[in-house]
């Protein structure tokens, strides 16, 4: 284990540099890519992964054909005025995925819902247009 003081002399150059880092890390972005469980009906698939401390306007849904994709953003708190950091680990997270399902979607049946920091897809399967006769001009 590695211990170490916070204190450190107000105008040192090692002062500096160590702001200096923590500023750099303040602006530094994670992309991380969640773990999602998906399970099948009759008429629709549900998909649940977990995105916790992000707020219902950060996330971005798309459903093209088969294909899903999930866009998130988890926005840092901001630090109370007057207080300034001395060691930083939390950045800026985005959540990515897209995946394909077996079956085409259909987006008017389906929706989405937070949770507690779950997000739950319910994607409607688009339904068989049929058998249809195609008219030989």
């Amino acid at each position: 284990m590695f211990a170490f003081s916070l204190a450190r002399p107000a105008n040192s150059a090692l002062a500096h540099h160590i702001d200096h880092l923590l500023d750099a890390a303040r602006d530094t972005v994670a992309l991380r890519n969640p773990a999602l469980d998906v399970a099948e009906t009759e008429t629709s698939y549900v998909v649940t992964l977990n995105l916790p401390g992000v707020a219902k306007s950060d996330i971005k849904v798309e459903i093209e054909g088969r294909r899903v994709s999930i866009d998130a953003k988890q926005a840092r708190a901001e630090r109370p005025e007057g207080q300034t950091a001395l060691y930083t680990e939390r950045a800026v997270t985005r959540f990515s995925r897209s995946f394909a399902l077996p079956k085409e979607l259909d987006q008017a049946a389906s929706n989405a819902k937070l949770d507690n920091g779950v997000l739950t897809l319910t994607l409607g399967k688009r339904k068989a247009e049929g058998n249809g006769l195609l008219s030989v001009d």
